[in-house]
This record gives structure tokens, sequence and C-alpha cells, in this order.
């Protein structure tokens, strides 16, 4: 299984659908998320979608982001059927792998903190409500 990576201005109308699809089946659905998932950067060329897929969709998905100079790591998520393959880490990998010489920003869901440190993340602040779920902000160095 390869990964796909795609910016955000290279995206086809099947690729946003089919993003979209998973962080809605993913946020929405199980997590009943009530804020808006579509905040304007998937399209951006500063984002690069990274995800594996088969015949029914993209099976785990994150994507990356640079925001004032910072990179950023959000909508870390896998489908309900995909679970416990470790689709998820080989993404934060690959990251690691394309941009692990500079720093890389998430903020993470709480309980996910120490999953997160596997990857060399560490807690860079307190915690804080963020769509209605505990979150903690994290930071990788170089």
């Amino acid at each position: 299984m390869t990964i796909r990576t795609i910016t955000g201005d290279r995206l086809t109308a099947q690729d946003v659908y089919d993003i979209w699809k998973i962080r809605d089946a993913v946020f929405a659905v199980e997590q009943q998320v009530q804020e808006e998932d579509v905040d304007g950067r998937d399209l951006l060329p500063v984002t690069t979608h990274l995800w594996f897929q088969d015949e029914d969709g993209p099976t785990s998905y994150l994507r990356v982001f640079v925001e004032r100079g910072e990179r950023h790591i959000g909508r870390v998520c896998t489908r309900r059927d995909q679970r416990g393959q470790g689709l998820s880490g080989r993404l934060m990998a690959e990251c690691t792998r394309l941009w692990g010489d500079e720093p890389i920003v998430l903020n993470a869901q709480a309980y996910l903190e120490d999953w997160y440190a596997r990857f060399g993340y560490v807690r860079s602040g307190d915690n804080y409500t963020e769509a209605g779920i505990d979150h903690v902000p994290m930071t990788r160095t170089p």
C-alpha cells in the first residue's frame, strides 16, 4: 500500500470528496464534533494531504499545512474498519521523513498524547478544549 501525497492546489474533485468523507465519518459521526470541518486550508498549495486508500476510499488520512511559518499536522484519522494496522503511524513516520528537519506542531486529542510521543512530539502547553474534545498542544523539534 502506497501513501498518496498531494498538495491542496492539485486535489481533484474526487480527492476532495474522499477526504471529506473519511473526516466526516470519523470526526462528525463517530466523535460527534459539532464544529465545521472545512476551514479554508484544504485547497491551499501550502497544505499537503497524505493518505492510504482502498476500493472504498481513504483508509487513513492526515494533512499538513504551513501557517505563519509553522508546519502543522492535523485531521489525523483512520476509518473504523482499518484501525489497528498502524496506518496512521506510517503516515506520521512519512511526515517525519519529509519534514523532520524542521519543527512540527500539532493539537493532539489528549488521550493520544502518548501515541504522538512515540514520534518525538512533546507537550508544549496546557490542555484545552477544541470542538468539545480535550486537546494538548505538542511540538516535535529536529
